[in-house]
């Protein structure tokens, strides 16, 4: 199988969508041998911050000379971004390699009569399998959606991070903050500790599944806390203080007040790991944390204009997006690249999102889910001073570009979908340069 067939194969999949459940996929892990079951884990899942969270857990255990795997979604430009080994993507040819064995153990449950597996429950068996046999000692696995019913709580963690719950997936998680917390915390599992960020009726509903499991559960804000958070070249630092011990000073790269509270989880769980494991002393989880990088997450490419690519896609991010961007530029009109699903509270992230001063170039993300950009011109009109729209994600943001001009700030944000286009565009644009010289 070549990468391009596995591409067509997950296409092909993608006909059953999305259905939470563990039959499928650990029939499939069965018939594999139990990959899950070779190596150790941490468990992460909420309804904001999981990705960033996941990546600074695993930024510290490879500084620490650990064989680190990361199984994340979804990918920015391609699958490959989902597996990382040791910092580095699966190449393409091991991905088709262990799609292909999956594969074949899927079409054997179908030819038996057990119902087909879904994209996400192969790719998901597959990156096990492909931890496994690349000899893992630890993988910080991001949970796709929910928790309880979500393909990857078939694994044992040592440790489960839940970043924080508001509203998002009612469809499947039920319609108030105490059903979707109730999926979040269904990773928690007997006598694994749990490191959350989350408050109020979440938290009593997390809090109640961690005693019922003889689970410890220690809460940001409670047991540790962050202060003194402040943007330093570009970088933040902010105090992270455990109990009644002295507050310990940390950097990171990924800016936004909701990074610090992201990296005082990550600081948490390592220093939980690391009553286990030597390896992981507190230089190591300092220096680790330092060089985390999470693509997309307001990322910023300098420029003329500035351009920043930020994969806040529901109203809580978009929240915090616009908090980062007054932090950091405050005052500044900005140019916004806008492209959202269908689903989504538009108009609720149009109110947060958008300033009188601000003006908008909209564009239809590639999913079959996305919103037409005309209608969502026409919906946040009344909140911009000015917007237009784009026939194509390329074409939008060279329109966002030129209309910001050279001193001018343009921002990509309201789909994952789109800033990976985007993020396409961009580094295809900074790889052709370097290559002219």
């Amino acid at each position: 199988m070549t990468y391009e067939q596995a591409l067509a194969y997950f296409e092909s999949l993608g006909k059953f969508g999305i259905q939470l459940g563990l039959a499928r996929i650990e029939a499939l892990l069965e018939r594999l041998g139990h990959p899950e079951r070779r190596f150790r884990s941490v468990h992460v899942t909420g309804t904001n911050g999981k990705g960033s969270t996941t990546a600074m857990i695993a930024a510290v255990l490879n500084e620490a000379g650990i064989r680190t795997g990361m199984y994340t979604s979804p990918h920015l430009i391609d699958y490959p971004e989902r597996l990382q080994l040791c910092g580095a993507n699966i190449s393409r040819p091991a991905f088709a390699e262990v799609i292909e064995q999956t594969k074949a153990m899927a079409d054997a449950m179908i030819a038996d009569g057990l119902e087909s597996p879904t994209e996400f429950e192969v790719l998901t068996a597959a990156a096990f399998l492909w931890f496994a046999r690349e000899r893992a000692e630890i993988v910080v696995v991001e949970v796709g959606l929910g928790g309880l019913l979500d393909s990857t709580n078939v694994i044992l963690p040592e440790l489960a991070v839940i970043t924080n719950v508001t509203l998002e997936h009612t469809d499947r998680c039920g319609d108030t903050v105490e059903e979707i917390a109730h999926h979040k915390a269904g990773i928690i599992k007997p006598g694994v500790p749990v490191v959350t960020g989350a408050a109020g009726a979440a938290l009593a509903v997390i809090e109640t599944a961690a005693r019922q499991h003889g689970s410890v559960c220690e809460v940001l804000g409670r047991e540790f806390t962050v202060t003194g958070s402040q943007i330093e070249q570009a970088r933040q630092v902010f105090e992270l203080r455990v109990g009644q011990t002295p507050p310990e000073f940390y950097s990171i790269g990924l800016l936004g007040r909701h990074q610090t509270e992201n990296a005082a989880l990550a600081v948490r769980a390592c220093q939980l790991l690391a009553q286990g494991d030597e390896r992981l002393t507190p230089a190591v989880i300092r220096d680790g944390l330092a060089k985390a990088v999470w693509p997309g997450r307001f990322e910023i490419f300098p420029g003329t204009p500035l351009l920043i690519l930020d994969g806040a896609h529901n109203p809580d991010g978009i929240r915090t997006l616009r908090q980062t961007l007054d932090d950091v530029f405050p005052g500044r009109a900005i140019m916004f690249l806008f492209g959202v699903l269908a689903d989504k509270n538009h108009a609720e992230m149009a109110r947060t999102l958008f300033r009188s001063c601000d003006r908008a170039v909209v564009v239809r993300p590639h999913s079959d889910r996305a919103a037409a950009a005309a209608d969502i011109a026409r919906e946040i009109a009344g909140f911009v001073a000015a917007v237009k729209t784009g026939d194509t994600i390329g074409e939008g943001l060279a329109l966002a570009k030129e209309w910001a001009g050279p001193d001018g700030i343009v921002c990509a944000a309201g789909s994952l979908y789109m800033i990976g286009e985007v993020r396409r565009i961009v580094v295809g644009e900074m790889s052709a340069n370097t290559a002219r010289g």
